[in-house]
């Protein structure tokens, strides 16, 4: 956050239009961070809100669109291949692969919350030869909802962190239980076949 902060006070909305850029043809810049300490600057009036969300959305959909047409033209072989070097392991490509087969254009849309994931939905919309103009509209949408959530939401973090600090420490025994339930149920379903043959084993 030091550096990010450093990184604000030289180059002010330069930040979010370059750094998201970079982010999305796999440069590793830590893009909801950035976006929710630029949305808490805009709040203390370093920066204002309107420019951060239109500059966040630029260099998000220039990095989606540079991803597409590589995707495009280039192809999996040379994905695979050279991915690495930016960070687009196997396993990603595997994961993105077996998403969208699952959830088509949603996870376009969606993958801009699921990191690992964004990082490789434009490359594979192009590798696939998706519709330039489905996936234009899909991804432009995708991320004016991503940079604006997180964006808004650290500006109207900005003026209530004492209040939700507060609220946190008079319930942290019950937010505890809970996420220790909600935890304990996603294992539950994650390992239900295996929990059955368990069971049936312990029952005979």
């Amino acid at each position: 956050m030091e550096w990010i902060h450093d990184l604000f006070q030289q180059h002010a909305y330069y930040v979010v239009l370059i750094g998201l850029m970079l982010e999305y043809i796999a440069f590793p810049f830590p893009g909801e961070p950035t976006l929710a300490y630029a949305g808490y600057l805009a709040h203390t009036g370093d920066l204002h809100l309107v420019p951060l969300i239109f500059l966040s959305f630029v260099g998000t959909s220039v990095g989606m669109t540079i991803q597409y047409f590589v995707g495009n033209k280039l192809g999996m072989p040379f994905i695979q291949k050279y991915g690495k070097y930016v960070f687009l392991t196997q396993r990603k490509i595997d994961l993105t692969n077996k998403w969208f087969d699952k959830y088509g254009y949603f996870l376009i849309f969606i993958g801009f919350f699921i990191p690992g994931v964004r990082h490789f939905t434009g490359y594979f919309a192009g590798i696939i030869n998706l519709p330039f103009r489905r996936f234009a509209m899909t991804i432009y949408s995708g991320a004016v909802f991503w940079v604006s959530f997180f964006l808004v939401g650290g500006y109207w973090l900005g003026g209530n962190l004492d209040n939700i600090f507060r609220a946190v420490e008079g319930h942290i025994g019950k937010i505890i239980i809970g996420v220790v339930a909600v935890v304990a149920a996603a294992l539950a379903v994650r390992f239900r076949k295996q929990l059955k043959r368990v069971f049936a084993q312990t029952v005979n």
